[in-house]
């Protein structure tokens, strides 16, 4: 099934302000969640309005949140998000971020306290198309066990970066420290597909490729994205004041309770260290570097981090969104939620 961004964006909107959210806080989360269907990040798009729905109902989201930006130093500052929706208080937090940046040179910003924030590369994107450099990292609830291990601790604690080029073209990276984000697990139950076997394990440690077996997944290339998974725990738990690591609350637990969790944005001005248009133009270089590298056998090109993304979303932008059927059934629906996910085993079908 095939929508506009715009069908879409006000399904969504539709069905989170009927949850409880307003609407201008439905319209932002939607903005996030259209933005990861367009490009193809399906796992953090419409696959999860029921989860936020039900959340929402039931209290765990707070609709009337007490905002308020913190700054502790000329480039920092911890934006106390009041376990409101995490994708509005992130993309404010990052304004604020943004603003810092732009007068002092660099930020770095704490988000205190919010729930899941969907996709990050909105949120670096944010700062790249003012100019910046755009860095984030938050942390996630336990999924991952720990390289050696067989019990879960980490979170898939994902990081982004974005910067832009010429012709407002911006380069974007954003990626879970597991092989893959918990959501690439969901969105292949809602199709029912397999998945590979080296993204996560079954309930004895082994290799599975049904994503309903999943019981834990893997951290990226071993020991590497374990450090990893470490260090976005610490700079965006740990440095907050924030629960940390097994500590950190489960999407699923209880959905009336707030979730406490936290993000890091990092915003830097070219300008600051560089000939900002030398810097634009350098990134497009990079762009264009990258292209022109010569294919491995069965590839047709070499893309820049990010390039096919912005394929996905410039065909999305022309053809439509493509959504499962049962989702999209679901939006049109009166449905608000199905008790799909409150108090269950946060692997559970």
């Amino acid at each position: 099934m095939k929508v506009t961004r715009q069908k879409l964006h006000q399904l969504i909107q539709n069905k989170l302000n009927k949850a409880g959210l307003s609407e201008q806080h439905a319209s932002m989360v939607a903005d996030v969640l259209v933005h990861a269907d367009a490009r193809g990040i399906h796992s953090h798009g419409a696959v999860r309005v029921e989860y936020y729905a039900e959340r929402i109902s039931k209290g765990g989201t707070n609709t009337s949140p007490n905002f308020h930006f913190e700054q502790t130093g000329p480039c920092s500052g911890v934006f106390h998000g009041d376990n409101a929706a995490g994708h509005v208080a992130a993309k404010l937090a990052m304004d604020e971020a943004i603003t810092l940046a732009q007068t002092n040179g660099i930020a770095i910003v704490g988000v205190k306290k919010i729930g899941h924030s969907g996709a990050l590369s909105y949120f670096v994107q944010q700062a790249a198309k003012q100019g910046m450099v755009g860095i984030s990292l938050c942390q996630s609830d336990p999924m991952a066990v720990p390289f050696g291990g067989t019990g879960v601790y980490y979170g898939t604690n994902p990081i982004a970066f974005a910067a832009q080029g010429e012709d407002d073209k911006v380069m974007t990276f954003d990626m879970a420290t597991t092989v893959q984000a918990w959501g690439k697990i969901l969105d292949a139950r809602s199709r029912n597909d397999v998945i590979p076997d080296n993204w996560a394990v079954n309930e004895q440690g082994e290799p599975t490729t049904d994503p309903f077996e999943v019981k834990a997944l893997v951290p990226l290339s071993g020991p590497k994205g374990y450090g990893l998974m470490m260090m976005v725990d610490v700079l965006s738990g740990i440095l907050l004041g924030l629960p940390f690591g097994s500590r950190v609350s489960s999407m699923y637990n209880d959905l009336t309770e707030g979730r406490n969790l936290g993000q890091l944005h990092i915003v830097i001005n070219p300008s600051y260290f560089t000939d900002p248009q030398t810097f634009k133009q350098n990134i497009s270089q990079t762009m264009k570097d990258l292209n022109a590298v010569k294919p491995a056998p069965g590839v047709k090109q070499v893309l820049y981090p990010g390039q096919n993304c912005d394929i996905n979303e410039d065909e999305s932008n022309l053809n439509g969104i493509e959504i499962v059927d049962e989702i999209y059934q679901y939006l049109l629906s009166d449905t608000l939620y199905n008790h799909s996910y409150d108090h269950k085993d946060p692997f559970a079908h």
